[in-house]
């Protein structure tokens, strides 16, 4: 079996879509307003396929089907069947996104969707301006909230906040949300798609149309508790691995590394994604192969991995279902 799995990334083009993935990435395609990256995702109709190796030209689920819980583990293949469980994405916005929210699993059943979508987002390098709204700054009712969409003054109740590099923010799912312009980040997420627009700052696409509001969806979803604080505090540290989230649907860490790490995955039953965010590296297996591990690369190790090594000047996001 192969000692890890790259993937054929999915571009997708927004309104809010910026310039900055494709040069990231080093890709040769010449696309516009490329919003996102889809690294890895086994989301239905959005599968991404294996780039390389004796699997080459499988999607991402074909792959779960194949080798089962040697690429998941045990109890996430008793968990999740052939559906891989999260999905990885890079994300520029030249302009904000919709103020929007996710429903949890239960909600999202009811609906008919399969799932809900909890995510979290490690900010890269950002322009200076950068911001992002997370949480309710105040307590509203779903009735208040209804009024506050109609007359535009939705805003006015999320949190407003400045971001830069290394930035790390938790979205539960019913937590009301908003990426700000100017911010390039990695996103960690369940496999889902559903999200309910709530505000869409009266904007028009490219055929002079509003995009769909769901604002009496959004307000079965939301959660309306307040927070002191939405986002994700952590001591940045060289050479070590510093935790970022940890949930039910997802582990994650960052490493920042300046000299060779040994990693061993030994005794975690799940397979591990590492997703390069700045800087160049290497991966070394312990039969004698390598690859590179650089910003803008995303990697998926098999649950059957032991020790891997890594070196060079490069910071990583580790992520996994365990």
């Amino acid at each position: 079996m192969d000692n890890y799995f790259k993937f054929k990334p999915l571009l997708k083009q927004t309104i809010w879509g910026g310039n900055r993935i494709i040069p990231f990435k080093h890709l040769e395609a010449e696309m516009a307003d490329v919003g996102e990256s889809w690294e890895i995702s086994g989301a239905k109709g959005c599968e991404t396929t294996v780039a390389g190796g004796t699997l080459a030209g499988l999607t991402t689920n074909q792959l779960v089907a194949t080798l089962k819980e040697k690429l998941l583990g045990r109890e996430n293949y008793m968990r999740f069947g052939d559906e891989f469980p999260l999905l990885i994405k890079f994300i520029d916005a030249a302009s904000d996104l919709s103020i929007q929210v996710h429903p949890d699993d239960v909600t999202a059943k009811r609906h008919g969707r399969e799932r809900g979508k909890t995510e979290m987002w490690y900010v890269m390098d950002s322009a200076h301006e950068a911001t992002m709204m997370v949480g309710l700054n105040r307590p509203i009712t779903p009735e208040e909230y209804k009024k506050m969409v109609a007359d535009g003054t939705i805003c006015e109740a999320i949190n407003i906040y400045k971001v830069k590099e290394g930035d790390c923010f938790y979205i539960p799912a019913g937590r009301i949300h908003s990426i700000g312009a100017g911010c390039f980040l990695t996103e960690i997420q369940q496999t889902s798609d559903v999200t309910y627009r709530i505000y869409d700052f009266k904007r028009k696409d490219k055929d002079g149309n509003t995009r769909q509001l769901h604002t009496a969806e959004a307000a079965e979803a939301i959660d309306f508790g307040v927070a002191a604080d939405y986002r994700t505090h952590y001591n940045a540290v060289r050479n070590e691995g510093v935790p970022l989230v940890e949930c039910p649907f997802f582990s994650t860490a960052v490493y920042d590394l300046s000299e060779p790490m040994t990693l061993d995955y030994s005794e975690l039953d799940s397979f591990v994604i590492l997703i390069g965010v700045k800087g160049d590296g290497r991966i070394a297996f312990a039969d004698g192969t390598a690859t590179t591990l650089n910003a803008g690369e995303t990697l998926l190790l098999p649950a059957t991995t032991g020790m891997v090594t890594v070196c060079g000047e490069v910071k990583f996001i580790e992520t996994y279902v365990a």
